[in-house]
């Protein structure tokens, strides 16, 4: 068997299709078959970064390890990547395409972009014995219909039957459900074959006379009703998914400057799960009291949001708290804002400036040139005494060129950088040792770094000399909760009939 395809839609965003996908790749991959996930269009500020250098969205590269293979642009040939004022970049292929605004998209741009997704398309059909596609958002946005290349236009491309997923969770699952599928055109209403619900708690037999008047009304059958899985521990896709994670325990108080153009907040979902941790995400100066860790994430838009971080009154604040010697970090575009001076020349502006940063960390950033840099990378700390030596892995996804100043401290050594061999040196720590940052995305998913930091934290507020909470395993936890999302799924997905629904 070559090239099956079986499409998941959904009722809205965060219905679960992403989450689905990765369940039915792993399922589909334990019954023997080679799987590969696809989504023709992904918008989504969280992303992944492969081997080669190629960015895609984070929900594709799980869904990619879902299906145990390593994860390729062909699984997400467009990334949309918003960044405000209705602009947003173009990822094509896992490299810069273009920047346009949204009224330019559809007319302009998507002509030139379909050829893409059907060469894509060819490529998993000849290469995958099954591929199993998501949708994105809805597939009945009528004012998109003609389009739209991530819904039923894929499912026309790959000739694939299209389950449906209703979210229950957020209300009115079965009016979703219905107005979805009669909003469709008549040859697309066909293509459903079933729908699904999701995030169900309670009694299902509640819910059985709703499931059988709504079988009625649409011509179609339930698939399933798929509980709604607590304590579930995979990267979240987007923003929608931050507020899932806001609510967690522990001793240490983290707190992460919610920038509105937040960007890799997954970053930080492994020390959410932490039993030592306490997460919260701020958008208010006076939150930030009582915190043991400080950090500045990542943005689509280091610019725009560095002018909302003075705007609301965050540059005092972080300069008194730095003065106090709270630990404070930056990321990317947080990293950037710690620096003394952001020069635009028009790349994310509109016009050339000299943007002022906090001036705790001795560098510059200069966005000069339209290059993005987008590769893995491995380095050993060198400027956190309590880390000093461990090696750490991550990727970085950035414009601009962080200038030193000699009498700056370097974080990292760079040990080997994908597509970039210089072993140069990186990152910037202040003489204090509490103001810290890099431009490296996910180091916190290195195990053995995450328990020596965290260890360095309970010392810092408790006096502490060991860490003795259960540390978590990254890379283990990921293939557990797949693994739980799986069996689930499994048991409450009539799956003969999925199958019999692909050989068809």
């Amino acid at each position: 068997m070559k090239g099956k395809a079986l499409m998941i839609q959904g009722t809205s965003s965060h219905a679960g299709k992403s989450l689905l996908v990765a369940a039915l790749c792993r399922i589909f991959n334990n019954k023997g078959f080679t799987v590969a996930p696809f989504k023709a269009q992904n918008m989504s500020l969280n992303s992944h970064v492969t081997k080669n250098g190629a960015e895609i969205a984070y929900s594709q590269a799980v869904q990619a390890i879902a299906a145990r293979i390593e994860p390729q642009a062909i699984f997400n040939p467009i990334l949309l990547k918003p960044k405000g004022n209705n602009a947003s970049q173009i990822i094509l292929m896992g490299k810069p395409f273009a920047d346009y605004k949204v009224n330019e998209y559809y007319d302009d741009l998507v002509p030139r972009l379909i050829s893409h997704v059907k060469e894509v398309a060819q490529i998993l059909k000849r290469k995958y014995d099954l591929i199993i596609i998501e949708g994105a958002g809805s597939p009945a946005e009528i004012n998109l219909y003609d389009k739209d290349i991530s819904n039923m236009f894929v499912a026309r491309l790959l000739n694939a039957p299209v389950i449906l997923i209703g979210d229950i969770d957020r209300g009115g699952v079965f009016a979703s459900i219905y107005g979805t599928i009669k909003l469709l055109h008549a040859e697309d209403q066909k293509r459903i074959k079933y729908f699904i619900i999701n995030k169900f708690r309670g009694d299902v037999s509640i819910l059985e006379p709703g499931i059988k008047q709504l079988e009625e009304l649409i011509g179609i059958k339930c698939n399933g009703v798929i509980p709604y899985i607590e304590d579930l521990k995979i990267p979240a896709e987007d923003s929608l998914s931050l507020e899932d994670h806001l609510e967690t325990s522990g001793q240490i108080e983290v707190k992460i400057i919610r920038f509105p153009r937040i960007s890799n907040f997954n970053d930080f979902e492994i020390l959410s799960w932490e039993p030592s941790v306490h997460i919260s995400y701020i958008s208010e100066p006076h939150e930030l009291n009582h915190a043991d860790l400080i950090i500045l994430p990542g943005t689509k838009n280091t610019v725009k949001d560095l002018q909302w971080l003075k705007e609301k009154g965050f540059f005092s604040k972080l300069k008194e708290l730095a003065q106090k010697n709270v630990l404070i970090l930056g990321i990317c575009g947080g990293y950037q804002m710690l620096g003394k001076n952001i020069i635009d020349k028009k790349i994310e502006g509109d016009e050339d400036d000299i943007h002022g940063g906090l001036d705790l960390l001795p560098i510059s950033t200069e966005f000069t040139t339209y290059k993005k840099i987008t590769k893995q990378v491995k380095a050993q700390i060198i400027g956190l005494p309590s880390c000093k030596g461990f090696i750490v892995s991550g990727y970085e996804i950035h414009m601009g060129k962080i200038i030193h100043e000699p009498r700056a401290n370097y974080l990292l050594k760079i040990i080997a950088e994908a597509n970039n061999h210089d072993n140069s040196f990186a990152g910037a720590i202040n003489d204090k040792k509490n103001v810290f940052g890099c431009l490296l995305h996910g180091f916190f998913n290195t195990d053995e770094f995450r328990e020596k930091f965290l260890e360095y934290l309970f010392m810092r507020k408790q006096g502490r000399k060991e860490y003795h909470e259960p540390l978590v395993k990254y890379k283990e936890l990921i293939e557990i909760n797949i693994d739980k999302l799986a069996t689930v799924v499994e048991k409450h997905l009539n799956m003969d009939d999925l199958m019999t629904l692909i050989n068809t």
